[in-house]
């Protein structure tokens, strides 16, 4: 029986992983730095190992990972996040000839989680942005803002979703319409303290015109091989995501939209990406062309949508790690809804001010073409495991970290 490793057991996109695999038979390991985990508990996981923290103890967790793959021989070792992922890739000459790795290099991972990058790269294909101020020294920021135009978004060059994001001027948002309105003050003197704030914890962000609401946003989500052949192919467009203002999806739908599909090829394609990514876009109401709004270079939240809908990334990942051929897929149901209810959708409905008018309906949880992340009739312990994992959030020091970084 083929054996896999799969680390960062916490995150849910971890446990679609794991049920994706385990359903096909494969022996499954998960890791994870804390025993309340998402993925741990799912009926798909053979085996379950606590490992050194990866962002606390990267040293140790090399060690053992090194030490894990020695012992127990995996075919395919698969990383879904970030920061793990980042970590492996850089210190991949430690596990060369132990397992196969099917991911993009250290260098190619580090440039696509870097705005700055993707927006130069974007650019120079002819795939639309907006408009963008690069700063690299502190001292040319005023200068370079003189005839900005308001509002602005600054976003860190490496961040996750919405995070440390901030929008000059401040707006809330109309959860019924989309509709970002003004509640602050356009003027220099906010976007310069708010880029020094920022500046502080992510060096040299980015400034970029604010995209307003009112168009929608789509994931393309993407396997390319060694070849840079694309092997799969999916879109999904978002419904409600959290926090409200911009953040991670909470509902998503499947759909066909064959201009941003293309552009999200185009642009991995120019970076000779190999193995999955997905790309984001934000429609511009005022011109209605879609602009790219970043790349996320791993596996993403969303991943569920993209399995109930007929494209399985993960098991097509490890298809292509085993040197199984297969035909590309790019058709797939469309209309296929997934929801990341805990605490994902909760935390929307809690938060939206139109909480009781929203389309479609909280309340509409019996929709014969909508599914959830995690909970699961055939699977049903993670859901347990992910509101034991929440718990994590008092006393874990990574997960800690995680909560305030998106503060």
């Amino acid at each position: 029986m083929p054996k896999v490793f799969v680390t960062d057991g916490y995150w849910h996109k971890t446990l679609t992983v794991v049920r994706s695999l385990g359903e096909k038979g494969i022996d499954v390991t998960v890791g994870e730095s804390t025993r309340l985990s998402t993925a741990l508990f799912s009926r798909y996981a053979k085996r379950r190992v606590i490992y050194p923290s990866p962002k606390r103890r990267p040293e140790e967790f090399l060690d053992f990972l090194e030490n894990e793959l020695k012992k127990e021989k995996y075919d395919v070792l698969i990383t879904p996040e970030e920061s793990t992922l980042l970590l492996i890739a850089k210190n991949i000459n430690r596990f060369e000839g132990l397992t196969r790795f099917p991911f993009a290099g250290h260098n190619l991972i580090a440039k696509a989680s870097d705005k700055s990058e993707v927006v130069k790269i974007a650019k120079s294909r002819g795939i639309p942005v907006p408009e963008t101020i690069f700063i690299q020294d502190i001292n040319e920021l005023e200068r370079k803002t003189a005839s900005i135009t308001f509002p602005a978004v600054i976003k860190p060059r490496i961040s996750s979703g919405s995070y440390g994001i901030k929008y000059v001027n401040p707006v809330r948002k109309d959860g019924v319409h989309g509709a970002w309105l003004s509640n602050g003050v356009n003027n220099k003197d906010e976007l310069l303290s708010a880029y020094k704030e920022v500046h502080s914890k992510y060096p040299f962000p980015l400034i970029q015109e604010y995209i307003p609401q009112g168009g929608d946003a789509f994931g393309v989500s993407c396997l390319f091989d060694r070849g840079v052949k694309l092997k799969a192919v999916f879109v999904h467009k978002r419904l409600r995501e959290y926090p409200i203002t911009g953040g991670p999806s909470t509902l998503r739908e499947s759909v066909v939209n064959d201009e941003v599909k293309e552009l999200g090829v185009k642009l991995l394609s120019a970076m000779k990406w190999f193995g999955v990514a997905m790309v984001e876009f934000k429609v511009d109401p005022r011109d209605n062309k879609p602009k790219l709004m970043e790349i996320n270079p791993r596996f993403w939240g969303s991943l569920p949508l993209a399995i109930y809908s007929g494209v399985d990334f993960p098991y097509l990942l490890y298809k292509m790690a085993m040197g199984e051929g297969f035909e590309a897929v790019t058709k797939y149901k469309t209309g296929i809804r997934s929801r990341y209810l805990l605490p994902g959708d909760i935390m929307h409905f809690i938060s939206n001010p139109d909480r009781f008018n929203m389309k479609p309906s909280f309340f509409k949880f019996f929709d014969k073409n909508t599914r959830d992340d995690i909970i699961s009739l055939k699977d049903p312990l993670p859901t347990i495991g992910r509101i034991l994992s929440l718990l994590t959030l008092l006393y874990n020091k990574d997960m800690q970290r995680y909560l305030k970084e998106r503060n």
